[in-house]
């Protein structure tokens, strides 16, 4: 799809929503059509797309045909919007989707697929524990998952800087120390019988 079909999309999802055609919360893109198209030169249409509340755009561009996502839509599923068969998911919880597309992508290196997994999340789940567990497993096992954060320095409508109270990337001071333990995780290291 080009950025004016995707765009002229999401027009028809607002006309049909000032119409009261669509009876629950929408959530629209704009502004990263090119990008979006860019990184969707790179998706096979066997890899597994995950994404956020704000879907539209990535189930266009993974090729699940433009009606069968309208339906989705005007059914109420804007925010929630899962193709199984497309292999396709997005979820309206923040980070919802890391732990299962890391999940995926383990079972994909375990069986030897030739596909991957795409999980695209928003800046402030990027910042999340969520974000930052999943994303180290998948590192430490070699998953074949790419984690694509979209920034647009917003949580909803709050700045995410804000949010967190410090630029992304500031790391905050801490103290840390390494020590060999003394005992086992549990017990005394013998059998003992009460």
């Amino acid at each position: 799809m080009t950025a004016e079909e995707l765009i002229a999309f999401e027009q028809e999802v607002v006309e049909l929503f000032e119409a009261k055609k669509i009876l629950c919360p929408i959530h629209l893109s704009g502004g990263n059509e090119e990008t979006l198209i860019e990184i969707f030169g790179s998706v096979k249409k066997s890899d597994w797309v995950f994404a956020t509340y704000r879907s539209h755009y990535h189930a266009l561009l993974h090729g699940i045909p433009r009606q069968e996502v309208l339906n989705a839509i005007l059914a109420g599923h804007s925010m929630n919007l899962c193709f199984p068969h497309h292999q396709f998911f997005s979820s309206a919880i923040v980070g919802g989707c890391l732990s299962i597309a890391t999940g995926v992508a383990a079972g994909i290196k375990r069986h030897a697929k030739p596909n991957r997994v795409w999980c695209f999340v928003g800046d402030m789940a990027s910042r999340s524990g969520a974000y930052h567990e999943a994303a180290q497993y998948a590192i430490g096992h070699n998953l074949p998952v790419t984690f694509v954060v979209e920034d647009n320095g917003l949580s909803c409508d709050s700045p995410t800087d804000v949010c967190w109270g410090l630029p992304h990337g500031t790391e905050p001071q801490r103290w840390g120390y390494k020590y060999k333990r003394g005992f086992p995780h549990v017990g005394i290291g013998r059998h003992v019988s009460f």
